[in-house]
């Protein structure tokens, strides 16, 4: 959506994706978008392969078509996003990069991560995060300058969340979960939590959407505890589904045990519930306490939140439609669009950075070893560009009319 509100400000917007239709949202953006979908191979869950030099000519090719004049990549884990940052350079072209999670700095794998992720900010010019718990952890994974990173939370399109009271069943209170059904969501929580809840509150319902390696678990958990009439589970929701999926409760369960911003649970608020969540991450920052219980991570500490959260429920204080109206307020892609268009002019107005100022700062980054391997690879990639530079030379690459036009 933050899509259609730059254009609508005047921007043209390119989209590069290996993903398709309604897995890379573009079902929602706007008809005037242009999508380039590119042939990277998926291995799992939409992750691909990395690799170096692959992707250079089709990137160059679309670069070079539409005038990109800046490059803005999302995710710590796409390939395909650091890739095109990391060629974006060589074309002299501005960047901006996006994280949107939490990384440890103990074991093996954010180790590795936050490696790579600071190699591939090492020449960006500009880093948004979608809290500031994130600003904070990408500032240190990636050794980066306070003020070169920017705080910017995500959105939500409140028409798509409008509430509705008369979906919510009548003389019981439903719980609703939406969450991938994996460890790191807290899923383990999740299933300590139901059986002692269940037991205090008869009336009480788990309506429990989302797909994972922790559903079997689940299963198992409502076959021991006898719950087959007072836990549901759905599978994978669509996302156009999300809303009837959500309306259907009172409150709303996130249990995970690491989240930078917490998009569900904006989406959940929005539709009315009352929100019980972990004290994790970004989570604090997203709601105020009105809207939100929140509780340790520790299935005691959720037992007693959601109790409180039907506490607060029975005694007729929750209005759905105010809670709406006020996160509309709050969350507003127009107003992330704006603070983006904010960072995109900061960008645009730095000057060029000369080719021996990549190579210090990867070499920086790097130190006395890694650094020289990343320099290597750089100069291949220059060697590379001026090879493609003969054999596709910019001028036969046909310039595409504005959509602007």
């Amino acid at each position: 959506m933050v899509a259609q509100h730059l254009i609508e400000r005047g921007h043209k917007v390119i989209v590069i994706t290996h993903a398709y239709g309604e897995r890379c949202g573009v079902r929602y953006l706007p008809s005037a978008l242009k999508v380039y979908y590119l042939p990277y191979q998926v291995i799992a869950r939409q992750d691909s392969l990395p690799n170096y030099f692959a992707l250079l000519p089709l990137l160059r090719t679309v670069f070079l078509r539409e005038r990109i004049e800046l490059v803005h990549a999302h995710q710590a884990l796409s390939t395909m996003g650091h890739e095109a940052i990391f060629h974006a350079r060589l074309l002299g072209i501005k960047t901006v990069f996006t994280d949107h999670s939490l990384f440890g700095f103990a074991d093996t794998s954010s180790i590795l991560t936050n490696k790579l992720l600071k190699f591939a900010l090492c020449d960006v010019d500009h880093v948004v995060c979608v809290s500031h718990t994130g600003r904070e952890n990408t500032v240190l994974r990636a050794a980066l300058r306070a003020e070169d990173v920017s705080t910017i939370p995500n959105a939500v399109v409140a028409r798509q969340f409008l509430p509705d009271p008369e979906a919510a069943p009548k003389g019981h209170i439903c719980v609703v979960v939406l969450s991938r059904l994996m460890y790191r969501k807290g899923i383990d929580l999740l299933i300590a939590a139901i059986p002692p809840l269940c037991a205090k509150y008869p009336t009480l319902r788990f309506v429990i959407g989302g797909d994972g390696p922790k559903y079997v678990e689940l299963e198992q958990m409502r076959e021991l505890h006898m719950l087959h009439e007072r836990v549901s589970l759905v599978g994978a929701v669509r996302q156009r589904d999300v809303r009837r999926h959500l309306t259907q409760g009172h409150i709303f369960l996130n249990t995970s045990l690491t989240e930078a911003f917490g998009t569900s649970i904006i989406e959940a608020t929005c539709a009315g519930l009352y929100v019980v969540s972990t004290r994790v991450g970004g989570i604090p920052e997203v709601l105020p306490p009105s809207m939100a219980r929140l509780a340790a991570p520790n299935a005691a500490a959720i037992v007693a939140a959601v109790e409180e959260a039907i506490e607060h429920i029975e005694s007729g204080r929750h209005d759905p439609v105010a809670q709406h109206r006020a996160v509309a307020r709050m969350y507003s892609w127009g107003e992330t669009a704006r603070r983006l268009e904010v960072v995109y002019q900061r960008v645009m107005t730095m000057p060029p950075r000369p080719a021996s100022e990549r190579f210090a700062r990867y070499a920086a980054g790097g130190g006395p070893v890694a650094g020289i391997i990343v320099c290597i690879i750089v100069a291949v990639q220059m060697v590379f560009g001026m090879l493609l530079d003969v054999v596709i030379p910019r001028e036969s690459i046909t310039v595409a009319p504005s959509l602007l036009d």
